[in-house]
């Protein structure tokens, strides 16, 4: 019950013939009018429904010991920032101690939680500025203190009439504001949907030569709508299949762990973070700060993992792309990323490495991995070049060989034998990542192959090696070739059109052009020649 400063002067003496309502009377047919409620509202933690809005606060303070109204007023929120409120909580189901704790960052305030989980949450519809208004209105009815001595105030009908007035039109400007803002979020999507098609399919039709572009990289990578390639990042599989392969996460692992000398009180940025698993190797490794960065919406899992950890004090999460994001350092000392894509350069993350590496790293800092090396190597395997190509000779009785020269453009991803692999392996790229530039990442490279016994290459196996070694009392190295433990990776297979039958001891002359697609920066031109025989391929 509100109750009235003795020191407030009275406002107005009520008429006679005036019906004198209470404020109790006023607050039970308030929460009477609450109730009435159409539907039921649902608790902000558990799947409770009550009718009203008074109701599930204080089932919110009975049960989980939260209080809405007072964590509205302490985060100031406006009627914006409470929509974001609860749509964060709907989504990704914080606890109410996780809310309550001392320091909790409003990590609700990304533009993508005024798109309602439920456009029909009921919880939506209140009014976080009705909690002012109504103390405004309450103070400029009081009509006295009442006979009790007990401090009740008095309204009178008509101040009542404009309460109940003014809540109405609250909850109608709330579903109205919701309405808005949902359509306003199919709208971006619209025209980043009509944006995407503009920029994936302007320019020449035959600018996918090896020639150099003047472009900047960045500058591509900016103008190249990304959503779909950070949105696949959003997902969880994603990241459990990165996780569980033992060769990647446990290469950073021992490498941070067994040179916690590297780490040990310096400042580390995270690039891509994902799940911030490499973030709570250096924090655990003694690293001062640790700053992780994801353009991806893993990042709000991230932050409930760092919080879980307790190592919120030490770990700094922040959501967009590193081209475009203010760091709260000026210098970092140890950039670490896993950045590494199918045939190493696809998915073009190198680049946002690098441009990290040029804007923030200190003049001693270090990048790791610091190392990666490209490599090919023949093979003999013609039950995956049947899979792939011989299968389109006969079709169920048909021809389709015509199938093939589009087929075989396309580099494929496998885990391939080693046994079946029938020449030296030869590297065509090296990349020392903390001095390569982006003009680095398109190269053409010659080089030769010796053929280990009489057979036909199907294929030419792409893989890569990775490495941790400078300043490193315990360097380690990782392989994704054929002959090692199998990764996420796999291979990368450019399958030749034609299989080419070859002699041991035979030396191939070839060459390898690779560069990025102009219309599509992430992914990858290839140009392959084998003695007469030219191929060329996208991934």
């Amino acid at each position: 019950m509100i109750k009235s400063d003795d020191s407030l002067p009275e406002l107005s003496d009520q008429s006679d013939d005036e019906e004198a309502i209470t404020n109790d009377d006023v607050w039970d047919d308030w929460h009477q009018q609450d109730e009435d409620l159409e539907d039921e509202v649902m608790c902000l933690f558990c799947d409770e429904k009550f009718h009203g809005f008074e109701n599930v606060f204080q089932h919110c303070i009975d049960v989980h010991h939260f209080n809405i109204k007072s964590f509205v007023e302490i985060h100031q929120m406006d009627y914006y920032s409470y929509i974001k409120f609860i749509n964060y909580t709907r989504k990704k189901h914080p606890s109410s101690s996780e809310l309550n704790a001392s320091g909790f960052k409003p990590v609700w305030l990304a533009d993508e939680y005024l798109q309602p989980c439920d456009r029909e949450d009921k919880l939506l519809q209140f009014d976080v500025d009705d909690l002012e208004d109504l103390r405004l209105v309450l103070a400029t009815a009081i009509n006295g203190t009442g006979d009790e001595g007990d401090g009740s105030v008095t309204l009178t009908k008509a101040d009542y009439n404009a309460l109940l007035n003014k809540l109405q039109q609250s909850e109608e400007k709330v579903q109205q504001s919701a309405d808005q803002m949902a359509q306003m979020m199919l709208d971006m999507e619209s025209m980043r949907n009509v944006a995407k098609t503009f920029l994936l399919t302007r320019g020449n039709e035959n600018d996918n030569t090896c020639s150099s572009s003047n472009e900047s990289p960045i500058n591509r990578l900016a103008d190249d709508e990304d959503d779909s390639y950070f949105g696949s990042y959003g997902h969880f599989g994603i990241h459990a299949e990165m996780l569980k392969d033992k060769v990647r996460t446990e290469s950073y692992r021992d490498f941070i762990y067994k040179n916690k000398h590297l780490f040990k009180d310096k400042v580390v940025l995270d690039i891509g973070c994902g799940t911030s698993i490499l973030s709570l190797f250096a924090a655990k490794a003694g690293a001062r700060k640790v700053i992780g960065i994801d353009q991806s919406e893993i990042i709000f899992e991230a932050m409930d993992i760092i919080r879980q950890n307790k190592l919120e004090d030490t770990i700094t999460l922040i959501k967009g792309r590193v081209e475009e994001v203010t760091l709260p350092v000026e210098k970092v000392d140890i950039i670490i990323s896993e950045w590494m894509g199918y045939f190493l350069l696809f998915e073009s993350m190198l680049d946002t490495v690098l441009y990290a590496r040029d804007k923030w790293l200190a003049d001693d800092g270090l990048v790791f991995p610091d190392g990666c090396s490209i490599h090919l190597q023949a093979s003999s395997d013609r039950d995956l070049h049947q899979k792939y190509l011989s299968y389109w000779d006969d079709v169920y009785g048909f021809k389709m060989s015509c199938m093939k020269t589009s087929v075989v453009k396309e580099a494929t991803v496998e885990i391939t034998k080693s046994e079946k692999m029938i020449s030296t392996a030869a590297m065509i790229k090296e990349l020392p990542c903390n001095s390569c530039t982006v003009k680095d990442l398109d190269f053409t490279s010659t080089f030769t192959v010796t053929i280990t016994e009489d057979g036909t290459i199907t294929a030419f196996i792409g893989y890569f090696d990775t490495f941790f070694q400078k300043a490193c009392e315990n360097p380690v190295m990782f392989s994704t070739g054929p002959a090692a433990t199998p990764t996420h990776w796999k291979q990368t297979v450019f399958l030749l059109e034609k299989p080419l039958a070859v002699k041991k001891d035979e030396v191939l002359q070839c060459t390898l052009c690779c560069k990025k697609n102009p219309k599509a920066p992430r992914s990858l031109f290839i140009n392959l020649s084998i003695n007469d025989i030219d191929q060329s391929y996208t991934m």
